[in-house]
């Protein structure tokens, strides 16, 4: 007797960002993302936007532009948390933003955008 065996594919989970209101871009996959690091993603328009994933498996999506500098470096910070707030140290000039509304910690007229994230 045959013993046929069915090989499946594991599902990949994707990652996906809302850069205007009822639109969705794929940016990664999910299991990319390491805690506690970001990754860069191009938008469709040109923009940049940096993916995060904290510790506690939470996801956040901001531009990756620092106002400070101009450079596109955020998803290169260091993550960490104030106050119980998660941030991203920009690595350039180090000012703090956080990743749940995009305000600069350090400066409180300085904002980043933020993208709402979901994975599918």
């Amino acid at each position: 007797m045959t013993t046929l065996t069915t090989l499946t594919t594991p599902t990949t989970t994707t990652l996906e960002v809302s850069p205007d209101p009822g639109s969705w871009v794929t940016v990664c996959e999910e299991h990319r993302l390491t805690p506690g690091r970001g990754v860069a993603a191009l938008l469709p328009d040109g923009r940049q936007v940096a993916v995060f994933r904290d510790r506690s498996g939470q996801t956040y999506a901001i531009d990756n532009r620092d106002p400070f500098t101009g450079a596109q470096v955020l998803s290169r910070g260091l993550v960490g948390s104030a106050e119980g707030r998660p941030f991203v140290a920009s690595p350039l000039l180090k000012q703090r933003f956080d990743l749940e509304t995009g305000r600069c910690l350090d400066d409180e007229e300085v904002a980043v955008a933020v993208y709402p994230v979901r994975a599918k």
